[in-house]
């Protein structure tokens, strides 16, 4: 409905009232939508509208996933304090290219709840098994990146490889990160500790920290460094609960993969950046390549830990080259 720029009063303040009231006027004269038509049920709704949702574990946890793209199914499991958010290049490539993308918000990060408990590698694989369960999904070729790759060790160790069909190891803590009697090169307990007394000071700061320097690998000489990678990665690490991401870093450095890395069966790959500052390739990837029966090693020279951004055209075209094989 318009009105007559003539009728109109001279006032722009009253010409505003005007207008606003014969637009609500106009509205109110509209039919009213039936409530089913107004509203539908997600669960009505075809499967590519419904690309991004949640679901609730057994114990009352609400997991934060999106579901994107059609054909074989690609899961992707994030890296400490990031989110699903974290794998979108990736996501969108493999989307593109004729797969089905799920990837998950990990219990007390990004848009998932914050609970009090539940957060070490045990609960975080059995959430990924209840949403396989949910989604009922199988032949899944499981991509995990540093904590994530725990994840993706600790769920076949638990649950076997009855929905997976390959895996993907990626800048990922197993073994175990942590220095022990077992693990020799592992890192020593007090750069743990000080990661948690630098979060417990200063968690904003100590997230800045970690993203302008060692996590990208921006504290090297001539390296491109990129601010909206760096906003990135803290803006997604503020999004994490406080204690739920203080817990996450007992879980992935103290954890032990070593039992679980045994227990693969399927097709493996394991990629490393050979300069990774976060998880050191000779006490991880080259031991893990080891532990799993048939796993490929590849090597990214003088990758970071970051290798979905700062290697992303090569990770890219090996994602996509094994996830078709």
């Amino acid at each position: 409905m318009r009105i007559p720029d003539d009728h109109l009063p001279a006032d722009p303040q009253r010409r505003r009232v005007v207008i606003a009231g014969a637009a609500a006027t106009a509205l109110a004269a509209l039919p009213a939508l039936p409530l089913s038509a107004a509203r539908t049920p997600s669960s009505t709704l075809p499967h590519e509208e419904r690309r991004m949702a949640t679901f609730t574990t057994k114990d009352g946890t609400t997991i934060w996933y999106k579901d994107w793209g059609k054909g074989p199914v690609v899961s992707f499991s994030h890296g400490w304090p990031l989110s699903a958010d974290a794998w979108d290049p990736q996501i969108f490539h493999l989307a593109s290219k004729g797969f089905r993308c799920i990837a998950h918000d990990r219990r007390g990060h990004g848009r998932s709840s914050q609970p009090w408990n539940g957060n070490e590698m045990d609960t975080y694989a059995d959430d990924l098994e209840q949403l396989f369960e949910h989604l009922g999904v199988k032949d899944v070729v499981m991509i995990g990146h540093s904590t994530g790759g725990g994840e993706v060790a600790r769920y076949i160790g638990r649950h076997g490889t009855q929905r997976v069909k390959k895996a993907v190891l990626m800048g990922a803590v197993p073994p175990i990160m942590l220095k022990t009697d077992a693990n020799p090169g592992g890192l020593p307990l007090s750069v743990f500790d000080g990661f948690r007394q630098a979060y417990l000071a200063d968690r904003a700061q100590f997230f800045l920290d970690v993203a302008t320097g060692p996590f990208f690998g921006y504290n090297r000489p001539g390296a491109k460094v990129s601010e909206g990678n760096i906003r990135a990665w803290w803006t997604q690490g503020m999004q994490s609960g406080f204690k739920n991401a203080y817990d996450c870093i007992k879980a992935f450095s103290e954890t032990d993969f070593t039992e679980d890395l045994k227990k693969f069966d399927v097709p493996t790959l394991i990629i490393h950046g050979d300069d990774d500052q976060i998880v050191p390739i000779d006490a991880s990837a080259k031991l893990s390549a080891k532990l799993v029966p048939g796993a490929e090693l590849k090597i990214y020279k003088g990758g970071s830990h970051s290798l979905g951004d700062t290697s992303r055209e090569q990770l890219n075209a090996d994602l996509l080259a094994f996830a078709s094989g």
